[in-house]
């Protein structure tokens, strides 16, 4: 009688006669634990230099107000061109008044009469841009007509009629208002030594005030 080793068991199992026949292969066990990391391999070469990479400024734009802003890469990797976008600022809030500037100089001092547009008018007379800022005289015979479109706004004439007789101005303007009466004069009678202001609205309107009628 033997003895046998069964590293199945981790006993001595005893022969008593021959052995038997070879049982089927069992299952592969669980894998042992991982051994230990090994040392490391040499360094390797040194690879050839590469080539700079380089970086460019591209584009500036303004963006909306409000809105996010923004850098683009429009180059490559190695060649970076970048594009930004600022977004402009909101409107900033209206800052107070400044202090009032110092005085002017005084301006020069305007004419302190009304001249008289040449001689008295002794035949028909038309109103010209010369007469603006003078006063027109009526002689003996003479009358006065206003023009159409000749004028421009705020110009004045004053007319004086120096005779004993009434003198009739003729409004050939479009539209010509007695001051304080609202419908158009085709003409007006200057009352004797009478005046006559005359104030265009425009080239083709004018309120006639004074001894009219």
């Amino acid at each position: 009688m033997s003895y046998a080793f069964n590293p199945f068991t981790g006993n001595f199992d005893r022969n008593d006669g021959n052995p038997g026949p070879t049982g089927a292969t069992g299952a592969t066990g669980p894998a042992g634990p991982t051994g230990p990391t090994g040392p490391a391999g040499p360094t390797g070469a040194t690879g050839a230099t590469g080539a700079a990479a380089t970086v460019d400024a591209g584009t500036t734009t303004t963006g909306a107000a409000g809105s996010s802003a923004s850098v683009v890469n429009s180059g490559t990797t190695g060649a970076a061109i970048f594009d930004f976008t600022i977004p402009q600022g909101a409107t900033g809030a209206t800052g107070p008044a400044g202090p009032t500037g110092a005085t002017g100089a005084t301006g020069p001092a305007g004419p302190s009469n009304i001249p008289q547009s040449g001689s008295d008018k002794t035949t028909s007379y038309t109103l010209t841009t010369g007469d603006v800022g003078y006063f027109v005289g009526i002689g003996s015979g003479g009358s006065i007509t206003i023009p159409d479109a000749t004028f421009a706004t705020g110009d004045v004439v004053t007319i004086y009629n120096n005779t004993t007789a009434n003198a009739t101005i003729t409004c050939s303007i479009t539209t010509a208002y007695v001051a304080g009466v609202n419908s158009d004069s085709a003409s007006v009678i200057l009352a004797t030594r009478g005046l006559a202001t005359i104030l265009f609205i425009s080239g083709t309107v004018c309120a006639i005030a004074g001894n009219v009628a």
